[in-house]
C-alpha cells in the first residue's frame, strides 16, 4: 500500500482518450525507433489501437514482424526495418532510401536508447562504450530526423525525442556516457525546435522519469523504486505529441 501511495505521488497516473488518439493518429504514418521492447512496444500497441500506419525500427526482427502482423490484423498498414542504429555505415546507407519509402511522415518517435553505468576510471580501455551510447542516443536521432525532414515537412510532422529527467540535474558519478549522449540530443532538439518551426515541423522532448523497462530494470536498485510502467511512458509520449508543448517533465522536476 505504501509503495502504491508513493508511486501515485512521484508518478501520478496518466490518462489518455482512445477517441482522441484515433482522431490524431488514424491513417497517419508514424515512425518508432526502439519499437520491439519497453516504451517503444507499448507505444506501438497503443497506435495499433488508434489505427495509425506504422513503420517500426529495432534490432529484434522476430518481434518487429510479430508486431506488424498484429497491426495488419487490426487493419493498420505496417512495415519494419530490423537494424542496429549504432552501425553508422548501415544506418547512413538506409537513410538514403528512407525518404523515398516514406514520402510523408506525421510523427517520428525517437525512442531507442542505451543506458550504461560505469565510472570513467573503469573505462580507460572501453572507448566503445562512449561511441555506442552516443551513436544510439544522439547520432541515430539526428540521422533519422535529417533523412525524414522532407517527409516531415510534407505532413507538418512532429519529432518526439525520449530524453531523461536526470539530464536536467547535477550529474552523478558513473553515468558520463549516458548523460553526455542525452545532453547532446537535448541541445540538438532545442536548436532544431527554433529552426524547424518556420518549416512547419514541431520538435518535442520528453524528460522522462524512471520507467520500468527491460533496459532500466537491469539495475537491481531501480526495480524497487516508484516508476511508471512502459504503457504509462507511452501515454506520456502520446500526450506530448498531441499537445503544443515543447517538453514534458515530471511535476517535481523544478
Amino acid at each position: 500500500m505504501l509503495t502504491g501511495f508513493w508511486k501515485n505521488i512521484v508518478c501520478p497516473p496518466k490518462y489518455i482518450s482512445d477517441k482522441r488518439l484515433r482522431a490524431v493518429f488514424a491513417g497517419k504514418w508514424v515512425v518508432i525507433t526502439g519499437a520491439s521492447s519497453g516504451i517503444g512496444e507499448a507505444l506501438t500497441l497503443r497506435l495499433i489501437g488508434a489505427k495509425a500506419r506504422l513503420y517500426l525500427i529495432a534490432r529484434n526482427e522476430e518481434k518487429l514482424k510479430s508486431l506488424c502482423d498484429k497491426a495488419r490484423e487490426n487493419g493498420c498498414e505496417a512495415r519494419y526495418k530490423a537494424i542496429d542504429l549504432r552501425q553508422r555505415e548501415e544506418l547512413d546507407a538506409w537513410c538514403e532510401t528512407l525518404r523515398e519509402e516514406l514520402p510523408e511522415v506525421s510523427f517520428l518517435f525517437c525512442n531507442a536508447g542505451k543506458s550504461i553505468h560505469r565510472n570513467i576510471s573503469d573505462s580507460i580501455d572501453r572507448m566503445h562504450d562512449f561511441d555506442r551510447t552516443m551513436d544510439l542516443n544522439y547520432r541515430s536521432m539526428v540521422a533519422l530526423s535529417l533523412a525524414l525532414m522532407p517527409s516531415l515537412r510534407e505532413a507538418g510532422g512532429h519529432i518526439v525525442y525520449t530524453s531523461s529527467v536526470s539530464s536536467r540535474y547535477p550529474f552523478v558519478p558513473g553515468w558520463s556516457a549516458y548523460h553526455s549522449s542525452k545532453c547532446a540530443a537535448n541541445a540538438w532538439c532545442c536548436t532544431a525546435r527554433r529552426e524547424h518551426k518556420k518549416l512547419g515541423v514541431k520538435v518535442q522532448v520528453a524528460y522522462m522519469p524512471l520507467v520500468h523497462t527491460p533496459m532500466s530494470d537491469v539495475n537491481e536498485a531501480y526495480k524497487k523504486l516508484p516508476a511508471y510502467s512502459a504503457d504509462e511512458g507511452a501515454r506520456i509520449l502520446l500526450k506530448l505529441a498531441m499537445s503544443n508543448k515543447f517538453r514534458y517533465k515530471p511535476w517535481w522536476a523544478l
